[in-house]
């Protein structure tokens, strides 16, 4: 498939996939990506300004709120020179309406979403044997041992996929996520994709 859009968001609950597809996306295109997971867990992790105004939420497995996350995830698409790909931003409908008018303001195409489905159950069953790179934050695919094949840094559990976190994370994307997503269906910018099965035949199905 052409993408003839040249800016993307990656939709979808906690484990559907979002950034090991953004991801993907991004380095076949040579676009710049951002993670807003990675990005609150680095910021977390190295105890930033960001990360103690975030922390509170993230250890409730509650979202955070847009006057946290609006400033510099929109001070980031602005600085982009082409192609570009958010992966779990926008969150809510406000944080897409703020993302379309700050894009409109300089005169940038609007972006279309990519949405990720996969029913709960699968979404459990994965965050049972989900690791991440400490230090790239890549996803490990099954038997990648316990280093990342990419830069070498330990692979380990995410904190926020521990059971009640987990649980209080996706049943906040049924509240949040789901209404966002509904936003850019009904303005026929938003690509639903089956997100089950291996992440090549999720690739597949995206391009």
């Amino acid at each position: 498939m052409a993408f003839a859009s040249h800016s993307f968001v990656f939709l979808g609950p906690p484990a559907s996939g979002k950034g090991t597809q953004g991801r993907r996306l991004s380095d076949e295109k040579g676009w710049a990506y951002l993670s807003t997971g990675a990005l609150l867990r680095g910021a977390l992790r190295d105890d930033t300004e960001l990360g103690r105004l975030a922390k509170p939420y993230l250890d409730r497995g509650e979202y955070v709120p847009d006057d946290i996350m609006l400033p510099g995830v929109l001070d980031w698409v602005k600085s982009q020179g082409g192609g570009w790909v958010l992966d779990g931003f926008p969150r809510t409908v406000p944080q897409a309406k703020a993302l379309d008018a700050a894009l409109e303001e300089i005169g940038l195409p609007l972006p279309k979403a990519m949405i990720l489905h996969v029913p709960d159950d699968e979404l459990r069953r994965r965050i049972t044997c989900r690791l991440e790179c400490e230090s790239c934050h890549r996803v490990a695919k099954d038997g990648e041992g316990e280093n990342c094949p990419k830069c070498g840094g330990p692979l380990a559990p995410r904190a926020d996929d521990a059971s009640g976190a987990f649980e209080s994370r996706l049943a906040e994307f049924h509240r949040l996520v789901v209404p966002t997503i509904q936003y850019y269906t009904d303005r026929m910018r938003g690509r639903i994709i089956n997100g089950t099965g291996s992440p090549d035949e999720v690739w597949v199905r995206i391009s």
